[in-house]
């Protein structure tokens, strides 16, 4: 990949150069304007996001994160039912999902890392996935999110009028990819100590 982007970056310098004192001129106003705009979403982003963290340890302190993790326990149970009931990975996972589910992908990374961590020890398979870590990537990477606060803070900084506006549609798509993911799990499901 970094040859792609070398070969991309001397290519535009070249074109510049064949351009003449334009070019360079084009060239050098591009990299100005870039590092500009690039500077200025990143502060426009880092304010909305620690807002909307600051919102989920609001919610956390609040009692609103058990209450949906109370919420997810029977489903967790149903498509996770080869972890034991008090083991740490149920926590792992209904802590992860429920990030995603509040649209916090910032802070659903190190907790889905946690909950992989703990379904590697219940692996009888070192170095091949269990069904259990298959199951739960499908569900994280497909995202059920009500509230999906990183797009909303992207398109704040982005000088969206209506940064919330996606909230319905963003719903309803990760509402089809979940489904679909876990249809697709249970298709593709092995018998315990199979391959996949």
């Amino acid at each position: 990949m970094n040859l792609v982007w070398t070969a991309l970056i001397v290519a535009g310098v070249g074109f510049a150069i064949v351009q003449g004192e334009t070019g360079g001129e084009r060239v050098t106003q591009g990299i100005v304007n870039g590092a500009k705009d690039a500077v200025s979403f990143a502060f426009g982003l880092l304010g909305i996001i620690a807002f909307w963290s600051g919102m989920m340890r609001v919610a956390e302190e609040a009692g609103v994160a058990r209450f949906v993790g109370r919420l997810l326990y029977p489903l967790i149970r149903l498509l996770f039912p080869g972890i034991p009931k008090d083991h740490p990975a149920n926590a792992s996972i209904t802590m992860a999902l429920t990030a995603n589910l509040l649209g916090l992908g910032n802070a659903s990374t190190p907790l889905g890392l946690k909950a992989m961590e703990d379904l590697a020890r219940l692996n009888r398979n070192p170095g091949v996935a269990s069904n259990a870590m298959c199951t739960f990537l499908a569900l994280t990477t497909s995202s059920l999110t009500l509230i999906p606060g990183t797009v909303i803070a992207v398109r704040a900084a982005a000088g969206s009028s209506s940064p919330a506006a996606i909230v319905g549609s963003t719903i309803a798509a990760t509402f089809v990819s979940t489904l679909v993911a876990i249809l697709v799990d249970r298709l593709l499901r092995r018998p315990e100590g199979g391959s996949r």
